[in-house]
């Protein structure tokens, strides 16, 4: 045998924080030298986790917060050296847009799902009409959901219709940008998809729920002090990685011994050869470029529907405001018919912004929701001025922002619809007899950064045990015949 193979190539199509973190993850659990690229198509990298100035802060302009509880976000964070940096929230007490009124956001919910019948009028979210109905949880007839079936069909059997459209809706609208009525029971509310099979009251089930969680589990959001959106960069860093932006891959083919990526347009074209791939781009495109060697995956990928949304982020002078805003922010029930489905007081919600400058308060704006794409086809400036005229009227500041941004994200959230787990074990399915093949991202497992860090490891995983079933069919093959 004449010296020993080439350090090991794996190609990561996707630069954003799923695609980065599985080259983390990569770097960090092979044995032997490797080599490993990051093919971006966009200008940076990051995706969704992005950080620009506002009035001379450098807030988010995407995802703004990562859950405390699921381990995977803080490790990552952790292996990228930014441990010291995560922060927590001032204040995590957010409100319901309900019935043209800010209302608390009931004690004891999980993910809208009442479990304390008191609180839940004390709220007053609902009607009366609406609250008699959640009530009538504890007495009907088992309705057990042993299939998946959408959110809005299991809860408004159990509690009703006003408890679906104004705290299921806006919860689960916070996440996904999508409908209770198509998304799916098991993808989006684990939880209470367990309950659905075998308890009879919905609302005594989530009681037992919340009485059992800890009550030292410390704070649930987390994020950086520089931003979430300082987060990819440093991924990249400590990965190692040749991370190249503006590269498209256009193909994606089976070779002997791994994989042909041809990348760049028509006439201008490169091809890198690698001997494992991991795909972290959204379903779309993964279903493009899975369209010649894995069909069956490719066409289960091109069913999973995304919406779109903006973040509009408004400046303003503190004193501004008759009075400053309170709480962490509020959430906007469809049934309202207000373009903004969610507003964020940053500066009251994260006191590392407040520190940064007192002067200011920063609000982020949510607008669109799956179905509502003719919203976002206003321009900037109307977005800025709905924006504007919201907050207006909930909290009375009449002055103009100091400044404002509007980012778009087009396309940017995956839809959980029913049968989506069946659709994903599917994917799985098909692509796991491709050697040297994973696939990662939100559109799988989760759309938060844990979920996505989580799924980015597996998949890191998944590679890294093919290159060394290979490495030791190599090593046999060596021992048999020296000259290989």
């Amino acid at each position: 045998m004449e010296g020993t193979p080439a350090p090991r190539h794996v190609v990561v199509v996707g630069g954003g924080i799923a695609g980065l973190a599985a080259a983390l993850y990569l770097r960090r659990g092979a044995a032997h030298e490797i080599r490993i690229t990051v093919l971006e198509g966009a200008p940076g990298i990051g995706g969704k986790l992005h950080v620009s100035e506002v009035a001379g802060l450098e807030v988010d302009a995407g995802a703004e917060a990562m859950l405390a509880r699921r381990p995977e976000g803080k490790e990552l964070a952790r292996l990228a050296g930014l441990d010291d940096m995560l922060v927590h929230p001032g204040t995590t007490h957010a409100s319901i847009l309900s019935r043209g009124a800010l209302r608390p956001l009931p004690a004891g919910q999980v993910m809208g799902v009442p479990s304390d019948l008191g609180a839940l009028a004390s709220s007053r979210v609902l009607s009366p009409a609406g609250l008699a109905r959640a009530a009538l949880d504890r007495v009907l007839p088992p309705s057990p959901a042993t299939t998946d079936v959408s959110v809005a069909a299991y809860v408004r059997a159990r509690v009703g219709s006003e408890v679906v459209d104004r705290l299921i809706e806006p919860l689960l609208g916070g996440v996904y940008a999508g409908r209770s009525e198509m998304l799916s029971l098991q993808a989006t509310m684990p939880q209470i998809a367990k309950i659905a099979r075998t308890e009879r009251s919905l609302t005594r089930a989530v009681a037992d729920i919340v009485a059992a969680a800890p009550k030292d589990a410390g704070p649930v959001f987390t994020t950086l002090k520089n931003g979430m959106g300082s987060l990819p960069e440093a991924v990249a860093k400590a990965s190692g990685a040749d991370v190249r932006t503006g590269v498209t891959v256009r193909e994606l083919i089976r070779i002997p011994g791994g994989w042909r990526l041809v990348t760049g347009p028509n006439g201008d074209e490169e091809v890198v050869e690698a001997d494992a791939v991991v795909l972290a781009v959204p379903a779309t495109a993964a279903s493009r470029l899975l369209r010649r060697e894995v069909p069956g995956a490719a066409a289960e990928l091109a069913g999973i529907e995304y919406a779109s949304m903006a973040i509009v982020t408004l400046a303003y002078a503190r004193d501004a405001f008759p009075a400053p805003p309170s709480g962490s922010g509020y959430l906007v029930p469809p049934v309202e018919g207000r373009p903004v489905k969610a507003a964020t007081f940053s500066t009251i919600k994260w006191p590392h912004l407040a520190e940064a400058d007192p002067g200011v308060i920063m609000i982020r704006c949510s607008i669109g929701r799956l179905g509502e794409e003719h919203v976002l086809q206003r321009d900037d400036a109307d977005l800025v001025a709905t924006a504007v005229a919201e907050m207006a009227e909930v909290t009375g500041v009449a002055a103009f922002p100091l400044d404002t941004r509007v980012t778009r994200w087009g396309g940017s959230l995956p839809q959980y619809n029913v049968g989506h787990l069946d659709r994903v074990a599917r994917i799985r399915a098909a692509t796991a007899i491709q050697p040297g093949l994973a696939l990662c991202g939100a559109a799988y497992d989760g759309v938060g950064i844990p979920a996505v860090a989580a799924n980015a490891r597996t998949a890191a995983a998944e590679i890294l045990a093919h290159l060394a079933a290979t490495d030791a069919r190599y090593a046999a093959g060596a021992a048999e015949d020296p000259e290989v």
